[in-house]
């Protein structure tokens, strides 16, 4: 396996500095020798000009958030990640990665929820290099390989948590969106790990039933809400009438059997878990005919 391993370039003002004086001088010293058909010296400023000139070929920039992967005949010898203006050996061959935060945003994949329903699901993926050598030498295509991996490990996740939790404390997809992004980071950075890339954040974009099951489960999670909330009312009502005979009872305002209990039970529950407004009739004989 590669690692990541820095490169010691030298400075490049100074090495630039040092060349072009070489060259000038070894041009000047050909204008002068040739006339005078020294032709040793003027072979020996020839091969000093096309040795100046070569070594400029060693000089290369870095820039900010950016790095030089240098290769030797084939072999890696090292990276430059400091921003900056460098000279290295002129044959090594200098290949530029960026090491910028890129994102990309999943296509929409149909999948199975851990309930076996048919869903659509989506993510954005934040993510940067920050391992070079294994960028370019560990895989074919880093960009590609991010990209694939990335939806292989939005089908993992996605089976792994149902649509919509059913049960009181599960994690689902549509209510814990915090946990699902953790767990689709932690399972797209397992994946990475060996392309050198860093997951920075990776969220669900996309989120939403299968066609074919849409309206079905549609009238499910309308059913769910509509037994939730009778629940809530008849709990809410049962608790009203309990106060209600208690508060009766305590201050003494009325003695009632237990058959005008029941009937004052059913009245109340009626009256307050009723979809629509009740019409009172008053009694204006005696309570007991």
């Amino acid at each position: 396996m590669y690692r990541e391993k820095t490169y010691p370039a030298s400075s490049g003002l100074g090495m630039l500095f040092v060349l072009l004086t070489t060259a000038v001088l070894a041009f000047l010293t050909i204008t002068r020798a040739a006339p005078a058909e020294r032709f040793g010296i003027v072979i020996l400023a020839v091969l000093v000009l096309v040795v100046s000139l070569f070594c400029l070929g060693g000089l290369f920039i870095v820039n900010p958030n950016e790095a030089k992967v240098l290769v030797l005949f084939g072999k890696y010898v090292g990276t430059v990640k400091q921003d900056g203006f460098y000279f290295a050996n002129p044959f090594l061959v200098k290949r530029r990665l960026s090491l910028r935060i890129r994102n990309f945003e999943t296509a929409k994949l149909k999948v199975n929820d851990n309930h076996s329903n048919p869903i659509e699901i989506g993510a954005v993926v934040v993510w940067k290099v920050v391992e070079t050598a294994e960028a370019l030498f560990e895989v074919e295509n880093y960009e590609k390989y991010v990209s694939v991996q990335t939806e292989s490990a939005l089908r993992a996740t996605a089976t792994q948590f149902p649509y919509d939790a059913h049960v009181a404390g599960q994690e689902s997809l549509s209510t814990h969106a915090t946990e699902v992004s953790k767990n689709l980071q932690a399972t797209i950075q397992d994946r990475l790990n060996k392309a050198g890339v860093e997951v920075v954040e990776a969220r669900i974009s996309h989120l939403a039933y299968a066609p074919e099951i849409a309206a079905a489960m549609l009238q499910r999670q309308q059913a769910s809400a509509i037994i939730a909330a009778r629940f809530k009312i008849v709990e809410g009502a049962v608790g009203m009438v309990e106060n209600a005979l208690a508060l009766l009872s305590q201050k003494g305002i009325v003695n009632l059997d237990e058959e005008r209990k029941a009937a004052m039970v059913s009245n109340l529950l009626v009256v307050l878990c009723s979809e629509r407004s009740t019409q009172p009739i008053v009694n204006t004989g005696s309570l007991y005919t």
